[in-house]
């Protein structure tokens, strides 16, 4: 659960990131980009590891309402995953078929930008 947890929080970090404040943003990128304890970013920023904890959270929830509310993650995820549906349905039924290949290499290659 903690490995989907950082996970999710590097991947709304990644959409979100530029909406934080400059602490906000140093705090998220030392401890889940940079795996970071709450100690070593409380001494780091001189701080208390009880107002980094608070932080994070606070941030946390943050990010998870920009996605309640913009969706762009989801959205994101849903394209990959039609993408990869794509090319397995085309991998599958047209095999021999160069021009579809290379078209639909172009379409999951724009996908996954």
């Amino acid at each position: 659960m903690e490995i989907e947890k950082n996970n999710r929080m590097n991947s709304l970090f990644e959409f979100y990131g530029a909406l934080l404040t400059d602490k906000q943003h140093s705090y998220l990128a030392l401890y889940y980009g940079d795996d970071y304890s709450l100690g070593e970013i409380a001494t780091e920023f001189d701080v208390s590891r009880q107002a980094v904890y608070d932080n994070i959270r606070r941030t946390e929830a943050s990010l998870e309402d920009y996605e309640e509310k913009l969706h762009l993650l989801a959205n994101y995820q849903a394209q990959n995953q039609a993408v990869d549906a794509l090319v397995r349905y085309v991998h599958e039924t047209y095999p021999d078929d160069h021009t579809i290949s290379a078209l639909l290499t172009r379409v999951a290659d724009q996908a996954a930008r």
